[in-house]
């Protein structure tokens, strides 16, 4: 079920780095090093994997951009959130 904007707003007070962006959930990650990055992703793909729910990602050199969104709700849903927070567990 596709989150209310408040919902979706106190939920982004929790998300450190987290913001709203074109509709989806947005965060860009910056590392030390294309390895650093690399690792994140690896671990963002197993989360996202046992999850069964998985971001939309872009990666050059030290940098990782990832959107959020449930697609089947057209729109931010909890498992949106949630992954959100499994990812920012990484770091």
């Amino acid at each position: 079920m596709q989150l209310s904007e408040q919902a979706i707003q106190s939920a982004l007070a929790e998300l450190e780095g987290w913001e709203l962006r074109d509709g989806k959930l947005y965060r860009e990650y910056r590392f030390d090093d294309f390895v650093r990055a690399f690792a994140f992703m690896s671990g963002a793909a197993l989360c996202a994997e046992r999850a069964g729910h998985h971001p939309e990602w872009f990666n050059v050199y030290n940098r990782v951009e990832v959107w959020l969104t449930t697609h089947d709700a057209g729109g931010i849903t909890k498992r949106d959130t949630d992954l959100a927070a499994e990812l920012n567990a990484l770091l």
